[in-house]
């Protein structure tokens, strides 16, 4: 499916919406501070690095999580840098470290890349994957990317046997890769956008993920705003034993509607996915949006008590925090 790719509901972000924002954000001096720190714990690294036996997600920040199933380190949207942005420094920075540093994750396996916003694709962290001991993960990316991989890691494979890098359209499937015997990825459409540049846009496909294995299946949400894909998502694969949901940078919502659900919405997609749990990413981490570090879980506490929804059921976890799965989905 060429570019330049679509939302399935039309909707769209304009140039002069985002000027607009922009404006209205400096001139309110935009975020608030946190009414409280942000605050990780110490990651449980000898469970990570022994780990082949249990389903667990690791909350690393933002939208990074180590995902352990059937024996194979599964990590999404690598981002361990201090700023997101195309400069070594400037853009949104980063408040709280990564909750397991680069240097002591386990060895990953596959890479899933939901699209190529600064602050989900980060040159330099996926530089130092691919030079991990025993050789690079594979990295599954949206369709197009491999070209950035080609021009940007040294040492990337696009053909073959080999090959470190695979591009997804949406709706592609990959099932049983010798780095991830018995599991199927599939890049599943939600509602986004990509660019990496004023140049480019909507020319490399955004979704989320669908990791399926025998016992426990997982869906990972990316960055998205609420729409019918999510039901879809769920008709389609009968639901998920546990799923990360992105919660957070949905302050305008006459601007970020479209884009970033709020807290509320998140809730709805986890019943929409059909997830028995979720738990909450892409807050917390950096100041992209107008809502204070902080808000997202307060916002999120009330959603599920207005709704009557057990908390326990959409967690909120802190960095370096592991939630720990029984075989399908009992944990």
């Amino acid at each position: 499916m060429p570019g330049p790719y679509r939302n399935a509901s039309g909707e769209d972000v304009s140039g002069w919406q985002a000027l607009r924002w922009f404006a209205n954000r400096a001139a309110r001096r935009l975020p608030p501070p946190p009414a409280a720190p942000v605050r990780g714990i110490a990651p449980d690294l000898a469970f990570l690095t022994a780990n082949r036996d249990t389903p667990a997600a690791t909350w690393i920040g933002h939208s990074t999580v180590l995902l352990q199933v059937g024996g194979v380190n599964i990590l999404t949207d690598p981002m361990f840098s201090r700023f997101a942005s195309p400069l070594p420094i400037g853009g949104p920075r980063r408040h709280q470290p990564p909750g397991v540093p680069l240097a002591k994750l386990p060895r990953i396996d596959v890479v899933l890349l939901s699209h190529i916003h600064y602050d989900h694709l980060d040159r330099r962290s996926v530089r130092t994957l691919a030079r991990q001991a025993g050789g690079p993960p594979l990295f599954l990316v949206p369709a197009g990317v491999e070209r950035w991989f080609a021009a940007n890691v040294p040492g990337t494979v696009l053909a073959g046997d080999a090959a470190s890098v695979r591009g997804f359209e949406w709706d592609d499937v990959l099932t049983d890769h010798p780095r991830a015997p018995g599991l199927t990825f599939d890049f599943l459409r939600v509602q986004h956008w990509s660019n990496r540049s004023p140049f480019s846009r909507n020319d490399t496909p955004w979704g989320s993920w669908a990791i399926r294995h025998p016992g426990f299946s997982f869906w990972f949400s990316g960055d998205l705003g609420f729409s019918a894909d999510a039901a879809e998502i769920g008709r389609r694969f009968g639901g998920f034993d546990a799923a990360a949901i992105a919660i957070g940078a949905y302050e305008p919502r006459w601007f970020m509607k479209g884009q970033h659900c709020n807290p509320d919405e998140a809730v709805q997609i986890m019943h929409d996915v059909g997830a028995r749990e979720a738990f909450a990413i892409h807050w917390g981490t950096f100041e992209l949006t107008d809502e204070p570090l902080d808000q997202p879980p307060r916002d999120l506490a009330a959603a599920l008590a207005a709704r009557g929804v057990p908390a326990e059921r959409f967690r909120v976890l802190r960095h370096g925090e592991t939630r720990r799965y029984a075989s399908e989905g009992r944990p």
